[in-house]
């Protein structure tokens, strides 16, 4: 039985070296990159079963998504398409006051059309868990379909669910998030959301332990997770909240912190760690992750521990 099965986009990232520009790059590093399947591969660098279901062109572009991900331990069940293309996004990173700049060339993907007949649905009623994001439904209508039954299938199959709001605004309004987010909310066992994306998109007022509370107690939710950038991360879960300070990193890419934190979270839930502990593993990892370049959090569990040791901070509960 699998662990942790994710489903949802990934694309591929290319980005200029040394904070190039990209007008001005003539080289460019290629690396898999996407909400879910970083998701999956934090955990399963922290010793969880780890799968990724989704569509691909049957291309050298689909096949280096699929190499990038197995590299890491993350087992891929990929329906394979002659039509729809591979999902790129350019990262221009530059420091202040010019920040980082991203670039989405993702339209007509080969997953906007992914039903959930073409996936592995079987794979998801079987595992311990189910995560996708609140990016994968806004691609498509069609990707809004195949979500919702894919997380009433979890549901149904007593598979525990999460969903990471994770709002992009390239992507869709906060309304129209909102409308579709929350009609996903009941097959939802856990929710990931920024406290950003409570506020904006949730329309959540309140301190983050009201707002976590809230959302808990509104639609059920087992666990809701508020993450909070520097202030760290909030759990509300069996009516009690716990809080987890962030923990002290140098960044040199953050893309995938969240995703980082999210893995390492459900990889020590599944291990059959208390909600406190695995809150430590996400915040270490997240941390870990910022000093690494690309999407994925390239760690070892012993790393993850390591800096775990060395942060020592009582638990705030």
């Amino acid at each position: 039985m699998t662990d942790l099965v994710t489903f949802g986009e990934t694309m591929l990232r290319l980005s200029p070296p040394d904070s190039e520009r990209l007008e001005a790059a003539d080289r460019l590093e290629l690396r898999a990159a996407g909400a879910e399947s970083n998701v999956a591969v934090a955990a399963a660098r922290l010793g969880a079963d780890a799968a990724w279901t989704s569509k691909l062109p049957e291309s050298p572009l689909g096949r280096r998504v699929v190499s990038g991900l197995a590299r890491h331990g993350v087992e891929t069940d990929v329906a394979w398409s002659d039509e729809g293309r591979q999902g790129t996004y350019y990262l221009e990173d530059g420091g202040e006051p010019r920040g980082t700049n991203v670039v989405y060339d993702r339209r007509d993907a080969a997953v906007t059309t992914a039903e959930p007949e073409e996936l592995a649905v079987g794979r998801v009623r079987e595992a311990e868990a189910f995560h996708t994001s609140g990016i994968t439904p806004a691609l498509s209508a069609t990707l809004e379909a195949t979500t919702a039954d894919l997380l009433e299938a979890a549901s149904a199959a007593g598979t525990t669910t999460s969903l990471d709001v994770n709002y992009r605004s390239k992507l869709w309004s906060p309304e129209e998030a909102r409308e579709t987010l929350t009609d996903l909310f009941p097959a939802v066992d856990r929710l990931v959301v920024a406290e950003r994306d409570a506020r904006e998109v949730l329309a959540r007022n309140g301190d983050a332990a009201g707002i976590a509370g809230g959302l808990a107690d509104e639609f059920d939710f087992e666990t809701v997770l508020l993450t909070r950038g520097e202030d760290g991360a909030l759990a509300r879960h069996a009516g009690e909240t716990y809080e987890q300070p962030a923990v002290e990193t140098e960044t040199l890419d953050p893309i995938g912190t969240g995703d980082a934190f999210v893995g390492a979270f459900l990889a020590r839930r599944l291990a059959g760690a208390d909600v406190p502990t695995a809150l430590a593993y996400g915040a270490a990892t997240a941390a870990l992750k910022r000093t690494i370049p690309g999407d994925v959090a390239v760690v070892t569990r012993e790393e993850v521990e390591r800096v775990l040791a060395e942060d020592d901070r009582e638990i705030s509960r």
